[in-house]
Parts: C-alpha cells; sequence; structure tokens
C-alpha cells in the first residue's frame, strides 16, 4: 500500500508540461484552486475535467499512475462524502432517527467530493512535472519581492523543497521497515481498525529515529558544502520564460474565462429554451 503513496515524486517525461518554468506551474496551481472554488454547478466542474484531463494527456504522465497516487486519500474522500450528505437541509430522500439524508445534501456531497478530486489531480501535476530543485528556484523567486520586507524566501523554499524530497524516503523506508517486521511475523493488516494501529506502533519508531537519522545526514552534507543560504548564491540552470509559457498562460485564461463566463452562459440557454 505504501508503493502507492506518489505524493512529492517526479515522473521523467520530455512534455511541453515538464519543460514550462517553474514559476508559471505554481501560479497556475494558484489560480487553477482559486478557480475550482468558484465553480458552483456540474458544468463547471465538467469543464475543470476537462481541463485537467488534457493537462494530463498533453504532460505524457500515465493516468494509471496519478490513480494509483488516489488510493491512499479514498478514505477522506469516502468520509467527506457522508458527512455532507448530512450536513444540509433540505428535501428528505432517507431518514433514520436524527439523521436525515436530504437530496441537497447529497448533490452538495457529489460536488464536495469531485471537488477534492480535481484539486489532488491538478496539485499532484505539479510534483509530478516539477523537479524539487525547479520548484525550490521557482517559490524562492516569486517570494523574493517579499524578502525586502524580511521575509524569509529562501528559507522557506528550502524547506519546501527538503519536505517534498523527504516524502518518497520516508515512504521507501516504511515500506522497508513494514516488510522487515512481517518476516518476523507481524501483522498489520487483520483485526479492527483499533488493533490495526496498535500494531503500527513498532513501525512508527523506527520510522521516526530513521527520519532524524536523514535529517542529520542532510545538515551535515549541506554544512560540509558550505551551505550559508541564498545571499549570493549562483545556479546552474537559470530559469527563463520561453514561448510555451506564453502558450500555458493563454490556456489557463481561457479556462479561467469559462469558469466565470458559465453560470451566465448556463442561465441564457435555460431561458432560450
Amino acid at each position: 500500500m505504501l508503493r502507492d503513496i506518489t505524493l512529492g515524486q517526479y515522473y521523467p517525461k520530455d512534455s511541453v508540461i515538464h519543460r514550462l518554468d517553474a514559476r508559471t506551474k505554481i501560479i497556475a496551481v494558484i489560480v487553477y484552486i482559486i478557480l475550482l472554488f468558484l465553480i458552483r454547478d456540474f458544468f463547471g466542474y465538467a469543464v475543470a475535467a476537462v481541463f485537467v484531463g488534457a493537462v494530463i494527456v498533453v504532460s505524457g504522465v500515465p493516468f494509471r499512475f496519478i490513480l494509483r497516487g488516489m488510493k491512499p486519500i479514498a478514505v477522506i474522500l469516502i468520509i467527506t462524502f457522508i458527512i455532507n450528505m448530512f450536513m444540509y437541509p433540505g428535501t428528505i430522500l432517507v431518514s433514520a432517527g436524527p439523521l436525515k439524508i436530504t437530496e441537497q445534501g447529497v448533490r452538495q456531497a457529489f460536488f464536495m467530493a469531485f471537488r477534492l478530486l480535481m484539486l489532488v489531480f491538478g496539485t499532484s501535476l505539479l510534483t509530478y512535472t516539477t523537479k524539487p530543485m525547479q520548484l525550490t528556484d521557482g517559490f524562492e523567486s516569486l517570494l523574493s519581492p517579499l524578502s525586502r520586507f524580511g521575509f524569509p524566501a529562501h528559507e522557506i523554499a528550502i524547506m519546501m523543497s527538503i519536505a517534498l524530497r523527504f516524502i518518497p524516503m520516508l515512504i521507501q523506508e516504511a515500506d522497508k521497515i513494514m516488510k522487515a517486521q512481517q518476516a518476523r511475523g507481524a501483522d498489520f493488516e487483520s483485526g479492527n481498525l483499533i488493533q490495526r494501529m496498535k500494531s503500527l506502533i513498532p513501525l512508527l519508531i523506527p520510522l521516526f529515529i530513521g527520519a532524524f537519522r536523514i535529517a542529520q545526514d542532510l545538515a551535515m552534507a549541506m554544512e560540509a558544502r558550505c551551505y550559508r543560504g541564498g545571499e549570493g548564491r549562483t545556479r546552474l540552470h537559470v530559469m527563463k520564460l520561453q514561448r510555451c509559457d506564453a502558450g500555458a498562460a493563454a490556456a489557463l485564461i481561457l479556462f479561467a474565462a469559462a469558469v466565470i463566463a458559465e453560470p451566465y452562459l448556463f442561465d441564457m440557454l435555460l431561458a432560450m429554451f
């Protein structure tokens, strides 16, 4: 199951999306998240699904690889769906004591679950198509204007990069520890939820010890290379905006226009028919 977690992993491919500047992709993801929260009906989510699907096809990242990363959040999606079914008043469909499932609740549950799914799809494409160092440089470049006011732009960027790089390493380490524990007779899959959580304690303790060891090794390596922060630092690959970035900006503007104009166009079509 741990192998199914693909968060923070980079999928190497020579596609247009991979060649985009990291700053372009970061801004695009932020705008995409904002637009998702502006959508209020099914047709708006259909536009978002078509847009994300087109980006996935252009990026060359296999859809099976992305779906594999969705397995760990399946429980969150189900819990979100169930909670929202009981949260909204309206036309009652099913009633069992104080619990009432309404038509508006089911509709909102579908929207919330689909919104969360689209959020994960869109944001995961950022890490799938961008190397950690490129992400670091992109965040640092976007936050650099705030450094004039004392904001630690480089420190925040390097912490985010290290965190993204630590996720696959910790997953791999947890998988090794779990296999070693299973070889010694440990059982992580049988029993109820509480028993499964208790069985994870022998896994978490060596995992935390390994995480501290990796962090210490990283700190010593950075210190041995005379790391002193981002001031005066030079880069091998200088970020430059290209024509493909202009094309991506145009596609994002079209998507934003479609999302904003969709409710008005839908009302006009209803009025005509």
